[in-house]
């Protein structure tokens, strides 16, 4: 089958961080599903990868942990699909991944596709959320409102780097599913107009101190923080602007944070790792399966929408090379997918 991946851990600057190549078809057996490929997405998480793991010696690693396809063969242990179901998925850290024609993954992190979405628009959602679900409702504890309702609540939300990936999702689902008041960080004008149309009720700019302008909403102080990006830059501006016994929860590598600062406020920090449910394989690694069916019944009911931004064609290592460098510039505006062999 063609794939595209890497036999040593290269930059952009090398022309083989990604290549082209054949491998054998896998073979579906236990809980394992073997879908065939029909569009994915590119996450930050995918460079992180290619930069600092060398795969062992004569093999080649494949990345994708985004994707969206149809089943053609179940294992034994399967209960939830069969042949010919269309499903979306984040895929397992520690297996092949999806930018290939066929593979493997676990029954208990697939959900079925958005019938109203095409592969591509799906194909944009899995990973990012995961990890936003994750994030508001199990890590922040922000309670969730029945769908569609105006309930609100005292809970003020702030999301810094809004405008990528996990933030697209993020501020869909707390505007729609949540009573809190939605702040959303964006620098510039494209963004911010991005997040905007996605529910923010207030927009700010990370590039400028934040304190001063969510000061200047009048709308109280910030119980919640989901830091997406360069949380160790943000981290004295949270503990201003959060209240005592506020919580942050974050999903990106800060080097150094001194949480010592949290003490005063009794402020809490969380980690979302939307890869911990399949690596320690939980005894509740099905609750991945069950958020994927909620958020294509959200997306069905056209309460949230995709976070698509730009499809840069077929799945091969050009493509895949550009949207890498997309990516690791820092500009992208939701997610970036690739669609057919």
């Amino acid at each position: 089958m063609k794939a595209i991946g890497y036999n040593q851990a290269l930059p952009l600057t090398d022309p083989a961080y990604l290549i082209d190549i054949e491998l054998p078809q896998p073979q579906a057996s236990g809980h394992d599903l073997l879908v065939r490929i029909n569009a994915v997405a590119v996450n930050p998480v995918d460079c992180k990868i290619r930069e600092r793991v060398t795969p062992e010696s004569g093999q080649h690693k494949v990345l994708g942990w985004d994707a969206v396809g149809e089943v053609v063969a179940i294992g034994e242990l399967v209960e939830n699909f069969k042949p010919g179901d269309n499903v979306f998925y984040l895929g397992d850290l520690n297996r092949q991944g999806c930018n290939a024609e066929y593979q493997l993954v676990d029954e208990r992190i697939v959900g079925n596709k958005p019938k109203s979405l095409s592969n591509s628009e799906a194909a944009a959602l899995p990973l990012t959320a995961i990890t936003a679900w994750e994030l508001l409702f199990e890590r922040l504890a922000i309670k969730a409102t029945q769908p569609g309702t105006t309930t609100s609540s005292n809970d003020v939300l702030l999301i810094v780097g809004a405008a990528g990936g996990v933030g697209s999702i993020l501020v869909q689902l707390a505007s729609k599913l949540t009573g809190a008041t939605v702040i959303a960080t964006a620098s510039r004008e494209s963004s911010a107009t991005w997040v905007k149309s996605l529910g923010a009720d207030h927009v700010v700019d990370h590039s400028k101190p934040l304190a001063s302008q969510i000061e200047q909403l009048g709308i109280g102080p910030v119980t919640h923080v989901a830091s997406l990006t360069h949380t160790d830059s943000y981290l004295d501006s949270y503990v201003e602007l959060l209240t005592p016994m506020g919580k942050i929860a974050l999903i990106d590598d800060p080097q150094h944070v001194d949480i010592s600062k949290l003490k005063a406020k009794c402020i809490s920090l969380h980690w979302e790792f939307m890869f911990t449910r399949s690596m320690f394989k939980t005894a509740d690694m099905n609750e991945q399966h069950n958020i994927l069916n909620n958020v294509a019944d959200l997306i069905d009911q056209g309460l949230l929408k995709t976070t698509l931004g730009k499809n840069l064609g077929v799945i091969n290592a050009k493509n895949l090379s550009a949207a890498h460098q997309t990516l690791e510039s820092g500009t992208s505006i939701g997610k970036i997918v690739l669609e057919g062999f």
